[in-house]
């Protein structure tokens, strides 16, 4: 890579780890490591989460996002999960936004 592309890039991703949506991600993630037990089952429940979405066919998808939604609702109540898996969500659609940005920007067909 060009050395002057590697040093913005470098300053770009410093910038993303220094924002408030990155910073929140990673306390929380560090909260949640904390409790070995809950970190655990949170990973299952995010492979689970994204099995369904991705091998379900689009007529059933609905379905099994519903009861997998009622399966972990109890789960989903418990403060630390559920301020994770938000910040979570929150700095993936961040992500998402950077990568769409960069594409545009760059005239990326």
């Amino acid at each position: 890579m060009d050395e002057k592309l590697e040093s913005e890039l470098l300053k770009f991703v410093q910038a993303i780890k220094e924002s408030d949506v990155s910073r929140k991600y990673y306390e929380q993630r560090e909260r949640l490591k904390d409790c070995p037990e809950q970190y655990k089952r949170v990973n299952e429940f995010r492979r689970r989460n994204f099995e369904i979405q991705n091998t379900s066919q689009q007529d059933e998808l609905f379905e099994k996002m519903d009861a997998f939604e009622k399966e972990y609702e109890e789960f989903r109540e418990d403060s630390m999960v559920d301020d994770f898996l938000r910040a979570e969500l929150a700095f993936c659609r961040m992500m998402q936004e950077i990568t769409l940005c960069i594409t545009e920007m760059v005239d990326f067909e």
